[in-house]
């Protein structure tokens, strides 16, 4: 499978992920740290991928989304940003409820 294949099924099927350096309990980064805390938070679960054990992802993820920096926060196949615009939406209560609606809405068609 193309690897932006791969990375459109990742997004398509996981209502909310992240893709960031290290893992939401060992982040590698303090931009990944920062935002995987904030969706942490949220209290809803999330996928992750770990774009430096993938370095296929890791070279390519920019391209799919026109997003040149790690981390990429997906929900409901929509690029929501990375750790500035998570952070905000997490500041304003936005992003938990993002979060539970993607969640709600896999939920329902599963």
């Amino acid at each position: 499978m193309d690897v932006l294949d791969r990375i459109k099924e990742q997004v398509e099927s996981n209502p909310v992920i992240i893709y960031m350096k290290g893992t939401p309990q060992m982040p590698q980064c303090g931009f990944s740290s920062r935002a995987a805390e904030a969706m942490k938070k949220a209290g809803v679960e999330f996928a992750y991928v770990n774009v430096l054990a993938d370095p296929e992802i890791f070279e390519n993820l920019p391209r799919f989304a026109d997003w040149p920096t790690f981390p990429q926060v997906y929900i409901n196949g929509e690029l929501v940003g990375g750790c500035d615009i998570t952070l905000e939406l997490a500041e304003r209560g936005e992003l938990q409820k993002m979060m539970q609606e993607a969640a709600a809405k896999k939920e329902e068609t599963s």
